[in-house]
Protein backbone atom coordinates (compact mmCIF):
# COMPACT_ATOMS: atom_id res chain seq x y z
CA UNK A 1 0.00 0.00 0.00
CA UNK A 2 1.43 3.18 -0.92
CA UNK A 3 2.09 6.08 1.90
CA UNK A 4 -0.59 8.28 0.91
CA UNK A 5 -3.13 5.83 0.62
CA UNK A 6 -2.07 5.05 4.38
CA UNK A 7 -1.79 8.65 5.46
CA UNK A 8 -5.57 8.78 4.02
CA UNK A 9 -6.81 6.01 6.11
CA UNK A 10 -5.67 7.06 9.12
CA UNK A 11 -7.54 10.99 8.67
CA UNK A 12 -10.84 8.86 7.13
CA UNK A 13 -12.19 8.79 10.85
CA UNK A 14 -12.09 12.88 11.02
CA UNK A 15 -13.79 12.92 7.61
CA UNK A 16 -17.52 12.54 6.15
CA UNK A 17 -16.43 10.83 3.63
CA UNK A 18 -15.30 7.43 5.55
CA UNK A 19 -17.77 5.57 4.45
CA UNK A 20 -18.08 6.31 0.62
CA UNK A 21 -13.89 5.82 0.98
CA UNK A 22 -14.38 2.20 1.90
CA UNK A 23 -17.53 1.08 -0.17
CA UNK A 24 -15.60 2.40 -3.09
CA UNK A 25 -12.59 0.25 -1.87
CA UNK A 26 -14.83 -2.90 -2.21
CA UNK A 27 -16.16 -1.67 -5.24
CA UNK A 28 -13.14 -0.89 -7.59
CA UNK A 29 -11.05 -3.03 -5.84
CA UNK A 30 -8.66 -0.20 -4.09
CA UNK A 31 -8.47 2.59 -2.21
CA UNK A 32 -8.97 5.88 -4.23
CA UNK A 33 -6.06 9.11 -3.91
CA UNK A 34 -8.22 12.33 -4.25
CA UNK A 35 -12.43 10.96 -3.61
CA UNK A 36 -13.69 13.90 -5.32
CA UNK A 37 -13.45 12.51 -8.47
CA UNK A 38 -15.70 9.94 -7.58
CA UNK A 39 -18.05 12.15 -5.17
CA UNK A 40 -18.42 13.52 -8.91
CA UNK A 41 -18.98 10.75 -10.43
CA UNK A 42 -21.89 9.20 -8.13
CA UNK A 43 -23.40 12.73 -8.45
CA UNK A 44 -26.34 12.77 -10.51
CA UNK A 45 -27.76 15.84 -12.01
CA UNK A 46 -31.18 15.82 -10.78
CA UNK A 47 -29.79 16.28 -7.34
CA UNK A 48 -29.49 20.09 -8.47
CA UNK A 49 -25.89 19.89 -6.57
CA UNK A 50 -23.43 22.96 -7.06
CA UNK A 51 -19.96 24.19 -6.87
CA UNK A 52 -18.37 26.55 -5.49
CA UNK A 53 -18.90 28.80 -8.23
CA UNK A 54 -22.16 27.89 -8.02
CA UNK A 55 -22.20 26.09 -11.95
CA UNK A 56 -24.32 22.84 -11.52
CA UNK A 57 -22.01 19.57 -10.13
CA UNK A 58 -22.82 16.31 -11.99
CA UNK A 59 -21.14 13.28 -13.23
CA UNK A 60 -21.89 14.28 -16.78
CA UNK A 61 -18.46 15.24 -17.92
CA UNK A 62 -16.71 12.25 -16.50
CA UNK A 63 -19.58 10.26 -18.19
CA UNK A 64 -18.20 11.11 -21.56
CA UNK A 65 -14.31 10.70 -20.20
CA UNK A 66 -15.56 6.94 -19.04
CA UNK A 67 -17.56 6.58 -22.07
CA UNK A 68 -14.64 6.95 -24.51
CA UNK A 69 -12.01 4.84 -22.11
CA UNK A 70 -13.86 2.17 -21.78
CA UNK A 71 -14.11 1.72 -25.56
CA UNK A 72 -10.63 2.30 -25.65
CA UNK A 73 -10.01 -0.43 -22.56
CA UNK A 74 -12.09 -2.91 -23.82
CA UNK A 75 -11.70 -2.86 -27.54
CA UNK A 76 -7.70 -3.34 -26.33
CA UNK A 77 -8.72 -6.35 -24.15
CA UNK A 78 -10.83 -7.88 -27.12
CA UNK A 79 -8.01 -7.27 -29.61
CA UNK A 80 -5.75 -9.68 -27.42
CA UNK A 81 -8.16 -12.08 -26.30
CA UNK A 82 -9.75 -13.14 -29.74
CA UNK A 83 -6.77 -13.32 -32.01
CA UNK A 84 -6.81 -13.89 -35.14
CA UNK A 85 -11.14 -12.62 -35.47
CA UNK A 86 -12.17 -10.06 -38.03
CA UNK A 87 -13.20 -6.96 -37.29
CA UNK A 88 -16.76 -7.26 -37.14
CA UNK A 89 -16.88 -9.59 -34.66
CA UNK A 90 -14.38 -7.58 -32.45
CA UNK A 91 -16.65 -4.79 -32.88
CA UNK A 92 -19.48 -6.49 -32.16
CA UNK A 93 -17.93 -8.15 -28.80
CA UNK A 94 -16.81 -4.94 -27.60
CA UNK A 95 -20.88 -3.27 -28.51
CA UNK A 96 -21.88 -6.08 -26.18
CA UNK A 97 -19.25 -5.31 -23.31
CA UNK A 98 -20.15 -1.66 -22.64
CA UNK A 99 -23.42 -1.04 -23.78
CA UNK A 100 -25.72 0.36 -21.77
CA UNK A 101 -27.79 -2.45 -20.56
CA UNK A 102 -24.21 -4.39 -19.47
CA UNK A 103 -22.67 -1.17 -17.38
CA UNK A 104 -26.53 -0.96 -15.47
CA UNK A 105 -26.39 -4.80 -14.69
CA UNK A 106 -22.56 -4.09 -13.34
CA UNK A 107 -23.47 -1.29 -11.40
CA UNK A 108 -26.48 -2.46 -9.86
CA UNK A 109 -24.21 -6.05 -9.15
CA UNK A 110 -21.32 -4.53 -7.83
CA UNK A 111 -23.69 -2.25 -5.55
CA UNK A 112 -22.82 0.99 -6.98
CA UNK A 113 -26.46 2.29 -7.44
CA UNK A 114 -26.62 2.38 -3.84
CA UNK A 115 -24.21 5.33 -3.85
CA UNK A 116 -25.35 7.72 -6.25
CA UNK A 117 -26.81 10.56 -5.08
CA UNK A 118 -29.69 12.10 -7.18
CA UNK A 119 -33.34 13.29 -6.43
CA UNK A 120 -36.02 10.49 -5.60
CA UNK A 121 -38.67 12.42 -6.83
CA UNK A 122 -36.81 12.65 -10.70
CA UNK A 123 -35.09 9.64 -9.94
CA UNK A 124 -37.83 6.85 -12.16
CA UNK A 125 -37.13 9.44 -15.14
CA UNK A 126 -33.64 8.42 -15.75
CA UNK A 127 -33.54 5.16 -14.15
CA UNK A 128 -32.81 3.33 -17.39
CA UNK A 129 -29.88 5.26 -17.88
CA UNK A 130 -28.36 6.29 -14.35
CA UNK A 131 -26.70 3.04 -13.41
CA UNK A 132 -25.32 2.93 -16.41
CA UNK A 133 -23.93 6.69 -16.94
CA UNK A 134 -22.71 6.21 -13.10
CA UNK A 135 -20.65 3.67 -14.34
CA UNK A 136 -18.96 5.31 -17.25
CA UNK A 137 -18.69 8.18 -14.83
CA UNK A 138 -16.90 5.74 -12.05
CA UNK A 139 -14.64 4.84 -15.19
CA UNK A 140 -13.48 8.40 -15.68
CA UNK A 141 -12.71 9.04 -11.66
CA UNK A 142 -10.53 6.08 -11.91
CA UNK A 143 -8.69 7.45 -14.73
CA UNK A 144 -8.26 11.10 -13.14
CA UNK A 145 -7.14 10.33 -10.04
CA UNK A 146 -4.66 6.72 -10.86
CA UNK A 147 -4.43 6.82 -14.58
CA UNK A 148 -4.95 4.73 -17.51
CA UNK A 149 -3.00 1.40 -15.52
CA UNK A 150 -6.02 1.33 -12.88
CA UNK A 151 -8.39 1.54 -15.45
CA UNK A 152 -7.02 -1.45 -17.06
CA UNK A 153 -6.86 -3.11 -14.15
CA UNK A 154 -10.28 -2.35 -12.56
CA UNK A 155 -11.77 -3.75 -16.25
CA UNK A 156 -9.17 -6.73 -16.08
CA UNK A 157 -9.39 -7.99 -13.02
CA UNK A 158 -12.43 -6.75 -11.33
CA UNK A 159 -15.23 -6.61 -14.09
CA UNK A 160 -13.82 -9.25 -17.07
CA UNK A 161 -11.89 -12.23 -14.41
CA UNK A 162 -15.07 -11.57 -11.92
CA UNK A 163 -18.50 -11.17 -13.20
CA UNK A 164 -18.25 -11.08 -16.83
CA UNK A 165 -17.56 -14.03 -19.44
CA UNK A 166 -16.05 -12.54 -22.37
CA UNK A 167 -16.02 -15.81 -24.39
CA UNK A 168 -20.00 -16.02 -23.21
CA UNK A 169 -20.96 -12.38 -24.21
CA UNK A 170 -19.14 -12.61 -27.44
CA UNK A 171 -21.09 -15.92 -29.18
CA UNK A 172 -24.10 -14.61 -27.46
CA UNK A 173 -25.84 -13.77 -30.71
CA UNK A 174 -28.27 -10.69 -30.13
CA UNK A 175 -30.70 -11.01 -32.66
CA UNK A 176 -31.39 -6.93 -33.34
CA UNK A 177 -33.77 -7.51 -35.93
CA UNK A 178 -36.14 -9.35 -33.76
CA UNK A 179 -35.51 -6.59 -30.92
CA UNK A 180 -36.53 -4.16 -33.50
CA UNK A 181 -39.50 -6.30 -34.94
CA UNK A 182 -40.82 -6.49 -31.12
CA UNK A 183 -40.34 -2.65 -30.76
CA UNK A 184 -42.56 -2.04 -34.40
CA UNK A 185 -45.10 -4.37 -33.17
CA UNK A 186 -45.88 -2.94 -29.97
CA UNK A 187 -45.75 0.78 -30.99
CA UNK A 188 -48.27 -0.14 -34.26
CA UNK A 189 -45.34 1.70 -36.89
CA UNK A 190 -44.67 0.09 -40.26
CA UNK A 191 -41.03 -0.36 -40.83
CA UNK A 192 -39.49 -2.36 -43.82
CA UNK A 193 -36.13 -3.12 -44.61
CA UNK A 194 -34.60 -1.53 -48.09
CA UNK A 195 -31.77 -3.59 -49.44
CA UNK A 196 -28.65 -2.38 -51.87
CA UNK A 197 -25.77 -3.47 -53.34
CA UNK A 198 -22.72 -2.20 -52.27
CA UNK A 199 -20.28 -3.99 -54.58
CA UNK A 200 -17.40 -6.12 -53.11
CA UNK A 201 -15.31 -5.38 -50.54
CA UNK A 202 -10.77 -5.39 -51.13
CA UNK A 203 -11.04 -9.70 -51.58
CA UNK A 204 -14.00 -9.29 -54.24
CA UNK A 205 -17.05 -10.64 -51.85
CA UNK A 206 -20.17 -9.62 -52.09
CA UNK A 207 -21.01 -6.71 -49.87
CA UNK A 208 -24.83 -5.65 -48.76
CA UNK A 209 -26.47 -2.56 -47.59
CA UNK A 210 -29.54 -2.65 -45.82
CA UNK A 211 -31.59 1.07 -44.45
CA UNK A 212 -34.16 0.95 -42.10
CA UNK A 213 -37.23 2.76 -42.76
CA UNK A 214 -40.11 3.47 -40.28
CA UNK A 215 -43.43 5.04 -41.07
CA UNK A 216 -40.81 6.53 -44.02
CA UNK A 217 -38.65 8.30 -42.12
CA UNK A 218 -34.73 7.04 -42.45
CA UNK A 219 -33.69 5.10 -39.62
CA UNK A 220 -30.22 2.93 -39.15
CA UNK A 221 -27.89 1.60 -42.07
CA UNK A 222 -26.27 -1.23 -41.93
CA UNK A 223 -23.32 -3.17 -44.26
CA UNK A 224 -22.85 -7.02 -44.13
CA UNK A 225 -21.38 -10.21 -46.44
CA UNK A 226 -24.73 -11.56 -46.32
CA UNK A 227 -28.69 -9.81 -46.22
CA UNK A 228 -29.31 -11.15 -43.09
CA UNK A 229 -26.51 -9.46 -41.67
CA UNK A 230 -27.20 -6.45 -43.26
CA UNK A 231 -30.42 -6.22 -42.32
CA UNK A 232 -28.53 -7.03 -38.53
CA UNK A 233 -26.56 -4.29 -38.39
CA UNK A 234 -28.93 -1.55 -39.81
CA UNK A 235 -31.30 -2.81 -36.70
CA UNK A 236 -29.02 -2.32 -34.42
CA UNK A 237 -28.22 0.88 -35.18
CA UNK A 238 -31.79 1.68 -35.20
CA UNK A 239 -32.16 0.39 -31.83
CA UNK A 240 -29.42 2.59 -30.66
CA UNK A 241 -31.16 5.84 -32.36
CA UNK A 242 -34.49 5.04 -30.94
CA UNK A 243 -32.04 5.27 -27.47
CA UNK A 244 -30.52 8.18 -27.44
CA UNK A 245 -31.88 10.57 -29.77
CA UNK A 246 -35.22 11.50 -28.60
CA UNK A 247 -36.53 13.56 -31.87
CA UNK A 248 -35.74 10.55 -33.94
CA UNK A 249 -38.69 9.15 -32.19
CA UNK A 250 -40.70 12.01 -32.20
CA UNK A 251 -40.33 12.07 -36.10
CA UNK A 252 -41.43 8.49 -36.27
CA UNK A 253 -44.70 9.29 -34.35
CA UNK A 254 -45.75 12.50 -36.16
CA UNK A 255 -45.43 10.45 -39.76
CA UNK A 256 -47.77 7.49 -37.59
CA UNK A 257 -50.02 10.18 -36.46
CA UNK A 258 -50.38 11.71 -40.37
CA UNK A 259 -50.20 8.53 -42.09
CA UNK A 260 -53.37 7.17 -39.52
CA UNK A 261 -55.47 10.33 -40.09
CA UNK A 262 -54.94 9.97 -43.49
CA UNK A 263 -56.54 6.50 -43.26
CA UNK A 264 -59.20 7.63 -41.03
CA UNK A 265 -60.30 10.14 -42.97
CA UNK A 266 -63.73 9.32 -44.46
CA UNK A 267 -63.57 9.06 -48.39
CA UNK A 268 -65.85 9.99 -51.01
CA UNK A 269 -68.36 7.21 -52.14
CA UNK A 270 -67.75 6.99 -56.04
CA UNK A 271 -70.63 7.65 -58.24
CA UNK A 272 -73.21 4.91 -59.13
CA UNK A 273 -72.72 4.60 -62.96
CA UNK A 274 -76.21 2.87 -63.36
CA UNK A 275 -77.87 5.43 -61.33
CA UNK A 276 -79.51 7.03 -64.35
CA UNK A 277 -81.81 4.31 -64.54
CA UNK A 278 -83.71 5.31 -62.15
CA UNK A 279 -87.09 4.41 -63.57
CA UNK A 280 -86.94 0.89 -63.15
CA UNK A 281 -89.01 0.18 -59.90
CA UNK A 282 -88.37 -3.05 -57.91
CA UNK A 283 -91.32 -5.00 -57.74
CA UNK A 284 -91.62 -6.48 -54.22
CA UNK A 285 -93.50 -9.03 -55.74
CA UNK A 286 -89.83 -10.26 -56.89
CA UNK A 287 -89.96 -13.15 -55.02
CA UNK A 288 -93.44 -14.91 -54.84
CA UNK A 289 -92.96 -15.93 -50.83
CA UNK A 290 -90.75 -16.05 -48.38
CA UNK A 291 -89.78 -19.98 -48.99
CA UNK A 292 -89.32 -18.98 -52.30
CA UNK A 293 -86.43 -16.12 -51.30
CA UNK A 294 -85.04 -18.44 -48.72
CA UNK A 295 -84.76 -21.06 -51.32
CA UNK A 296 -82.62 -18.82 -53.90
CA UNK A 297 -80.52 -17.32 -51.20
CA UNK A 298 -79.30 -20.71 -50.24
CA UNK A 299 -79.17 -21.94 -53.38
CA UNK A 300 -76.64 -18.27 -53.98
CA UNK A 301 -74.98 -19.49 -50.79
CA UNK A 302 -73.95 -22.77 -52.11
CA UNK A 303 -73.03 -21.34 -55.49
CA UNK A 304 -70.52 -19.24 -54.11
CA UNK A 305 -69.07 -21.81 -51.09
CA UNK A 306 -68.36 -24.13 -54.88
CA UNK A 307 -66.72 -21.72 -56.13
CA UNK A 308 -64.57 -20.90 -53.53
CA UNK A 309 -63.35 -24.54 -53.00
CA UNK A 310 -62.16 -24.86 -56.70
CA UNK A 311 -60.27 -21.80 -55.59
CA UNK A 312 -56.08 -21.67 -54.60
CA UNK A 313 -56.15 -22.06 -50.82
CA UNK A 314 -54.56 -19.05 -49.24
CA UNK A 315 -50.68 -19.10 -47.57
CA UNK A 316 -52.08 -18.13 -44.24
CA UNK A 317 -55.75 -19.50 -43.31
CA UNK A 318 -57.80 -18.88 -40.55
CA UNK A 319 -60.85 -20.58 -41.01
CA UNK A 320 -59.24 -23.61 -38.93
CA UNK A 321 -59.34 -21.46 -36.14
CA UNK A 322 -62.12 -21.48 -34.42
CA UNK A 323 -64.13 -21.79 -30.39
CA UNK A 324 -65.53 -25.22 -29.95
CA UNK A 325 -67.75 -24.87 -26.49
CA UNK A 326 -68.02 -28.37 -26.98
CA UNK A 327 -65.93 -30.74 -25.08
CA UNK A 328 -64.69 -33.48 -26.69
CA UNK A 329 -63.96 -36.89 -24.69
CA UNK A 330 -60.17 -37.88 -25.58
CA UNK A 331 -61.90 -41.14 -27.33
CA UNK A 332 -63.37 -38.60 -29.53
CA UNK A 333 -60.89 -36.45 -30.37
CA UNK A 334 -58.29 -39.64 -31.52
CA UNK A 335 -61.41 -41.07 -33.40
CA UNK A 336 -62.08 -37.69 -35.31
CA UNK A 337 -57.70 -37.31 -35.63
CA UNK A 338 -57.54 -41.21 -37.00
CA UNK A 339 -60.39 -39.92 -39.31
CA UNK A 340 -58.93 -37.02 -40.72
CA UNK A 341 -55.30 -38.77 -40.89
CA UNK A 342 -56.83 -41.89 -42.93
CA UNK A 343 -59.32 -39.92 -44.96
CA UNK A 344 -62.82 -42.26 -42.92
Amino acid sequence: MRIKDIINRIRLPFRKERELFYSLHSIIGFYPHDIKYYKTALTHKSSGKRNEKGKPLNNERLEFLGDALLDAVVGHIVFEHFAGKREGFLTNTRSKLVSRETLGKLAQEMGLTELIESNAKQQHAHNSYMAGNAFEALVGAIYLDQGYDAVMRFVKKRILAQMVNIDKVAYKEVNFKSKLLEWTQKNRVKMVYKMTDDGKDDKGSPVFGCLVMIEGVEGGKGKGYSKKEAQQESSKETLQRLRREPQFIDAIFTAKSERTKMEEEPTAIAPDLEADKEFIIASQKTYESQESYESQKSYESQKSYESHETQEPDEFDLSDITHNPVEMSREDIIAAAEAEAYGN
